[in-house]
């Protein structure tokens, strides 16, 4: 079978040949219908993270069960399923407490699984490695979800709409008539973007480098985009009474883009970072500043969620007309065409591409 291999760090991403095991007792074999090209993806290529190579890449995804072991009992062949790269563990002591996402036994950037054309050990990013035509996975990691949603759509659900929505919803708990700035307009950051409109924030503020992504701003919802410049500061307490906003989530993960965050919100006021930075980029804050400003800043791992409990509620959102992540897709493409997918990811282009194995 074909994947997407990336075998050092800077090195080209190509699709390569692949061998994976048969499915163990409790595992599952998917055939990936659809896949998003996430940048955490990226941060695996350009070195932000530094898992093992040769490494398969993608962990945003759904598809349908081809196989599975005689000890499964959570899907059949035939169930359309979204892929959970985070799935918990249920007993741990965070897992216990009600915090999923934090369960203790997950988050291992690569897992081993299978080997290359030549032989070599092979890891899948998030224990998925979902940039593939096929991946073979615990059935704790697949969401059974209604044949009638579309791939390309469940597969954001696996992680940019689950991370967008959760970290409005669960983590910030924005509320109606709070003043939101999003900080970094991928297809996390427009996810947010689509949530806090949702939930009745205003205004809700899009802030990006690039001009080219108003358009997907206003589409997901955003009052206003604002380019990230050195008035921002200025214009963000413009538009709220000359405090900041409420609320300011951050979906870069570098160390000045959070502390943009830090600066545009008011007294008192929430900063929720959802990017994922290099762990040598310190953010730097004063002293006086935090006791002075009484903000909070915390992050949200996987938007807080319980993919269990939270992608089955987003699928049925979608089917219902309630929730439209038809903007997220800027881009689809085949396997060959994913590493121009990745270099568009690299020059901040579009918000999702959707490789369609």
């Amino acid at each position: 079978m074909r994947a997407l291999v990336v075998r050092a760090v800077g090195a080209p991403v190509q699709v390569e040949e692949i061998e994976l095991p048969a499915p163990g007792p409790h595992e599952v074999r998917v055939g990936v219908r659809a896949a998003g090209v996430c940048h955490t993806d990226l941060s695996m290529v350009n070195g932000t993270l530094a898992p093992p190579y040769p490494l398969v890449l993608g962990h945003e995804a759904a598809g349908v069960v081809l196989e599975v072991g005689h000890a499964v009992t959570r899907v059949m062949p035939g169930t359309h399923v979204v892929l959970n790269w985070s799935p918990p563990c249920r007993d741990c002591w965070y897992c216990e407490r009600g915090e999923p996402w934090l369960c203790e036994r997950t988050g291992s950037p690569s897992t081993p699984r299978g080997r290359t054309a030549t032989g070599e050990p092979l890891h899948v990013t998030l224990g998925l490695g979902a940039l593939a035509e096929q991946v073979v996975v615990p059935q704790e990691a697949v969401i059974p979800v209604p044949a009638e949603l579309p791939f390309e759509v469940a597969a954001l659900l696996g992680c940019s709409a689950l991370t967008g929505v959760g970290a409005v919803r669960r983590t910030a708990g924005v509320a109606p008539g709070d003043s939101v700035a999003v900080i970094g307009l991928g297809g996390v950051g427009l996810s947010v973007v689509s949530a806090a409109r949702a939930a009745g924030a205003d205004p809700v503020l899009a802030v990006d480098v690039s001009p080219a992504k108003a358009e997907l701003a206003v589409a997901a919802g955003a009052t206003e985009f604002l380019l990230a410049d050195e008035s921002l500061n200025r214009a963000v307490r413009q538009r709220t009474g000359g405090r900041g906003v409420d609320h300011a989530v951050e979906c870069v993960g570098r160390a000045a883009t959070i502390r943009t965050a830090w600066r545009a919100t008011r007294r008192g006021g929430r900063v929720t970072v959802v990017g994922m930075g290099a762990k040598d980029d310190i953010v730097g804050l004063g002293a006086l500043d935090i006791f002075h400003s009484a903000r909070t800043l915390r992050s949200s791992v996987y938007g807080s969620s319980d993919p269990d409990r939270d992608v089955p509620e987003l699928a049925r959102a979608v089917l219902d007309g309630t929730l439209d992540l038809s903007y997220l897709i800027t881009d689809r493409t085949t396997l060959d065409g994913a590493a121009e997918a990745f270099a568009r990811m690299a020059r901040g282009e579009g918000a999702r591409t959707v490789v369609l194995p």
